[in-house]
């Protein structure tokens, strides 16, 4: 994602050079004096917009985390949005030389402010959504662990038994409900000590295995009942 950035970096210095060129090469309209205040008003106002845009688009870009990058698209979005605003405004300024400077600084702080908060929703909005993720991803790490440790005992299983039963158990953990909260803290503690004996059951080819499985099945179901009746 950082060579993204170094790409835009690249395209945002054209667009800055272009419009340098166009902003000081060009004559002007004939009989008008072309450095007026509104002309400047109107060349300051774009060059902070650019400015403010690169800022954003490297909070939203410079990062190699395709998901955060992901969320700050709609961010990224509206301060490019923002930023041809900024230019169509402030170059309507710069080819109006008669316009009032008052009206040029008034409009552009309009146009400038309605876009920083259109930013800091979109902002927000992507702040949130990384949090609940973080979140989700959180909650569901015990039975992604619990489903991985118990796939990994079909293919170590000794016996035909050992393996059927790892596979039994592998399927109830891989189609129970994925959220855990805090109330289930207790089964599946329980459920952490019964997967380690019937992992050494397993890996030993001990003649407690069936019973192990059992136990670890029954836990594996409380702790599926237990999600149902907080839901």
């Amino acid at each position: 994602m950082k060579r993204n950035f170094k790409f835009y970096i690249a395209f945002w210095a054209v667009l800055v050079a272009v419009f340098n060129v166009l902003a000081f090469v060009s004559t002007g309209w004939a009989g008008q004096e072309k450095y007026t205040p509104a002309f400047w008003c109107g060349y300051i106002f774009i060059m902070v917009a650019f400015a403010v845009n690169l800022i954003y688009a490297a909070m939203a870009l410079y990062s190699n985390n395709v998901k955060k990058v992901f969320y700050n698209i709609a961010f990224f979005r509206g301060s490019y949005a923002g930023m041809i605003l900024a230019f169509i405004t402030g170059g309507l300024f710069m080819l109006i030389p008669m316009m009032p400077y008052w009206v040029c600084i008034l409009i552009a702080v309009i146009v400038m402010g309605g876009n920083t908060i259109s930013l800091i929703k979109a902002k927000s909005a992507a702040t949130i959504v990384a949090e609940v993720d973080e979140k989700v991803a959180a909650s569901t790490l015990f039975i992604k662990t619990l489903t991985a440790d118990t796939h990994s005992l079909v293919t170590a299983a000794k016996t035909d038994e050992a393996r059927a039963l790892a596979q039994k158990v592998y399927e109830t953990a891989r189609y129970s409900d994925p959220m855990s909260n805090e109330h289930l803290a207790g089964v599946e503690s329980q459920i952490e000590e019964a997967l380690a004996s019937f992992t050494t059951a397993v890996l030993t080819n001990a003649d407690d295995v069936a019973a192990t499985a059992d136990t670890l099945l029954y836990l594996i179901n409380n702790r599926n009942e237990k999600c149902k009746a907080f839901k």
